[in-house]
């Protein structure tokens, strides 16, 4: 049975270029409805790509830039960013950042998510950093709290983080969106705070990022389609919701 898109699944796009891309998409058809465009794709015809899928194909698109620079800066890129009808696009999380970006997307559709800790890092990566002391699970939840108090719509927080992201005050009716989310048994890759879809969704994400376990696996289509069911699983209810 072909289990309609769900678009708490967001489809990361790491491939090398926007054909590459197309043709993702092209196998993943009907099952996805929600695709993530990176800064690897860029330079590869990734906003050609964003559009395409969006016009042509009725995709939603999620524009991972990461951005981070002074405030006029970030204004300015997101103002010309809001022109390409995107649904999510990603700065850092640094209150000053988040503030111009929220500014720049003005009276746009486009929501703001502000990065807190990538889910490639741990405390050893923060040390090297000069990252303050604290767990990434602390500082990730503060610095969530201070995206949202700068007028942030959304966070990317590690599933691992989800459930005390949701529990905030200042989290009311924003977002949480998780990558480094990987089917049970799946190979962990470079990201080092996963969790499965289930317990992302159950533990207060709204959406999931994925990317290698579908676009690598022997039928992508089957793949996605397995995420789905499990995003509609017992398992992915959240306690009292």
């Amino acid at each position: 049975m072909t289990l309609p898109a769900d678009d708490r699944l967001i489809v990361a796009l790491d491939v090398p270029n926007a054909l590459a891309g197309l043709q993702l998409a092209g196998q993943l058809g009907d099952a996805v409805s929600f695709y993530k465009i990176g800064l690897g794709m860029l330079t590869g015809g990734g906003l050609a790509l964003a559009n395409e899928l969006k016009d042509e194909h009725g995709k939603r698109i999620f524009l991972d830039m990461k951005l981070f620079d002074i405030g006029a800066t970030v204004e300015a890129a997101v103002r010309g960013l809001a022109q390409f009808d995107i649904d999510f696009l990603t700065v850092h999380g640094d209150p000053h950042v988040v503030r111009a970006a929220r500014e720049g997307a003005g009276g746009s559709d486009m929501k703001i998510l502000a990065v807190t800790i990538l889910t490639s890092l741990d405390r050893d990566d923060l040390d090297a950093a000069l990252i303050q002391p604290g767990t990434p699970a602390d500082l990730v939840v503060e610095r969530a709290a201070r995206a949202f108090e700068a007028g942030a719509d959304g966070v990317i927080a590690s599933p691992l983080e989800a459930a005390a992201i949701r529990a905030l005050p200042e989290a009311s009716g924003r977002l949480i969106v998780t990558p480094g989310v990987r089917p049970a048994g799946a190979d962990s890759g470079d990201q080092k705070r996963i969790a499965t879809p289930a317990n992302a969704i159950a533990d207060g994400a709204d959406h999931i990022v994925v990317g290698r376990p579908i676009h690598l696996a022997p039928d992508p289509r089957a793949a996605a389609q397995a995420m789905v069911a499990e995003l509609s699983s017992a398992q992915a209810s959240r306690p009292n919701h």
